[in-house]
């Protein structure tokens, strides 16, 4: 809710959209320095414009900030993301307005870590379908969707090899998963330290038993894995994604799924992003109905801790560049 500005306020800090319980962890760090922290709740970033015209500094949760946003920014110094990824801001009109854009990078590498690695053991024993055949009555090992395979020597696909995904090759390996991974941005040595085989993409997705998207969300990567990959992948193979919905073409997958070819998937965030929407319905994606896949709610990066660390470097980001000094974690270039 929006809050007063006090008289003697230096800085005026607006938090776009916020799901925590309150601003306490922002306020700690910024009001020291004069500024005032404002509670909004535009989730979608619509009015976003009019309702922090006069903001010094932005502090991004889910509302999208396009460039006319930007431009309507008349004193803004710095937007801060609570999270990693930057792709619901436009950066390059950041960069063109002066704004300094910045993240926070490390905050939760364990949990989305621990999080992708439980989704993909989950559907790897067939566990919701075993749940949803006893719920029913069935009490039998046959009544499962696939031939369940061992864990010992079958092949873990990572899309993505950065510090994420280097943290679950590090978990996967006492299970005594082969590991591969497709990432053009990585070299094979370093993959290799990991005890990571290399691969392209054409090679993982035919050979794979399953195949965990861990790669960031670019224009690039937008539908990577899609109707064609999909064809392309081991029959009865799995599916997980605990990267940005949009990384996976969803009619797509449903349609793998509901054949049989894709035996099961897991994700935590669908396509449409449902965090992001101001009316949505689970009936708006097909996904939703099906048993053999299972959806979180974009949560593969809670914990507390972590919760509390993203807040807290976000601040900290915002109230560096305030005082005119170098934040810890600069997005875009002029750092």
């Amino acid at each position: 809710m929006n809050q007063p500005i006090k008289g003697n306020a230096v800085f005026k800090v607006y938090v776009t959209d916020y799901d925590y319980p309150d601003l306490d962890i922002e306020r700690a760090i910024l009001e020291p320095i004069g500024a005032q922290v404002i509670g909004l709740q535009s989730r979608t970033g619509e009015g976003l414009a009019e309702l922090a015209s006069d903001a010094d500094a932005l502090m991004q949760q889910y509302a999208k900030i396009p460039a006319e946003t930007i431009r309507a920014l008349e004193h803004c110094k710095v937007i801060a993301r609570y999270g990693i990824g930057v792709d619901i801001l436009d950066v390059d009109a950041a960069r063109a307005a002066g704004i300094v854009v910045t993240n926070v990078p490390d905050y939760c590498i364990e949990e989305v870590a621990d999080h992708s690695i439980s989704m993909a053991l989950t559907i790897f024993r067939s566990i919701p379908t075993y749940t949803a055949s006893t719920r029913r009555g069935e009490w039998h090992w046959s009544k499962w969707n696939r031939p369940i395979a061992r864990m010992r020597g079958s092949v873990f696909g990572m899309v993505g090899f950065g510090r994420i995904a280097q943290n679950m090759a590090r978990k996967l390996h006492p299970f005594g998963f082969e590991i591969v991974a497709y990432d053009p941005f990585v070299s094979a040595s370093l993959m290799a330290s990991h005890g990571v085989e290399k691969v392209s993409l054409e090679a993982m997705l035919p050979r794979a038993d399953l195949i965990d998207v861990m790669c960031p969300y670019t224009p690039q990567t937008h539908h990577l894995i899609d109707a064609q990959a999909l064809a392309a992948m081991k029959p009865g193979a799995l599916l997980v994604n605990c990267a940005r919905g949009k990384v996976v073409d969803n009619r797509a997958l449903y349609d793998a799924l509901v054949s049989g070819h894709i035996a099961a998937a897991a994700l935590d965030d669908t396509e449409e992003e449902p965090a992001k929407q101001s009316d949505w319905s689970p009936q708006d994606n097909p996904l939703f109905a099906l048993e053999n896949c299972i959806v979180t709610p974009h949560v593969a990066y809670i914990s507390q801790d972590a919760l509390n660390e993203a807040r807290r470097v976000a601040a900290e980001n915002v109230r560096a560049v305030l005082l005119g000094e170098k934040p810890l974690n600069p997005v875009n270039a002029g750092y």
